[in-house]
């Protein structure tokens, strides 16, 4: 008879903003303070599922939607998304909103340079970084951003007038293709799947759309290189990061490699380390990164006893 493995338990939860709410999954025992697990853009608090339910079954880990992605409410119409800096501000309510000190953070991509962030405006207030295949916010040449500024808010505003009429629906399936083509095939259509169960919902006729806000396609407020090694610099709580290879052309290593240099500099603990995959490696393939996710968590834990 096949063995019978028991997964890890978690809660619904929804955390009050001015706006709405910030819905998350907390896994584990509610009466320890959380590692709080960020996804990267466009994803949501799935993001994490396979991963999780590889780690010892007594951590506490509340992973968060962001504003405007999977359960969570959108932005108030009419206002901009900036990425990084919604995700610092929602991050500290929602340590605020808890009394929360002394914080450990996971993320990926976006979630990553969100932490990041944070770990660099609260540098006696974090104890712990997991980056998962990023770095820091994306970096762009001050005359790129000069450059895009007038398209990006036109495109917001041209978003912001479409209503739910206007969005278009799809079929279960399509939808999952739709994901896959999106990713260019990094993703596997399992990890599709497990994304889209709260990535989108069901209107009618058994068609789907999605529930993250359109305007996230825009992005406003990106920095450039000088005001990111700044931030770098700050940084001093343990760190992991966690690099899928081969890289991306996106990921420009000599300035991600630049980055981790500066915070190895002041880093109580520093760890790097490379694995085949894609950029969604936790999810694809959580196996293969989760033994060191642990032993990096568990010596936190035992640093803190």
């Amino acid at each position: 008879m096949e063995k019978t493995v028991e997964k890890p338990f978690f809660e619904e939860i929804e955390i009050p903003v001015s706006y709405g709410h910030v819905s998350g999954k907390w896994w584990g025992p509610r009466d320890k303070q959380p590692i709080i697990a960020i996804h990267g853009w466009q994803d949501n608090a799935g993001t994490f599922d396979p991963l999780i339910e590889l780690l010892p079954k007594d951590l506490s880990i509340l992973c968060i939607d962001l504003p405007g992605h999977g359960r969570s409410s959108h932005i108030p119409k009419g206002l901009p998304y900036y990425i990084f800096w919604d995700g610092l501000v929602i991050l500290r309510k929602i340590v605020k909103y808890f009394n929360w000190s002394r914080i450990s953070i996971m993320g990926h991509s976006l979630g990553s340079a969100i932490g990041f962030l944070y770990a660099a405006t609260y540098p006696d207030d974090t104890e712990m970084l997991i980056s998962i295949d990023t770095v820091a916010p994306v970096i762009v040449e001050p005359s790129e951003i000069v450059k895009n500024t007038g398209p990006m808010i036109d495109k917001l505003i041209h978003y912001d007038a479409l209503g739910p009429d206007k969005l278009p629906n799809y079929g279960y399936s399509d939808m999952i293709d739709l994901v896959m083509d999106g990713h260019h095939s990094t993703l596997t259509r399992k990890s599709c799947e497990i994304l889209m169960r709260r990535g989108m919902y069901l209107v009618e006729n058994n068609k789907y759309m999605f529930s993250r806000d359109i305007r996230l396609k825009t992005c406003m407020g990106l920095p450039s290189l000088d005001i990111i090694l700044e931030f770098a610099g700050r940084i001093k709580c343990r760190y992991m990061n966690i690099k899928a290879k081969p890289y991306r052309e996106l990921d420009n290593w000599p300035i991600y490699s630049q980055i981790l240099d500066k915070i190895k500099m002041n880093a109580k603990e520093y760890f790097y380390k490379e694995y085949d995959g894609t950029h969604h490696l936790h999810l694809n393939n959580a196996k293969c990164i989760a033994s060191d996710v642990t032993t990096f968590i568990q010596l936190q834990i035992n640093s803190s006893l």
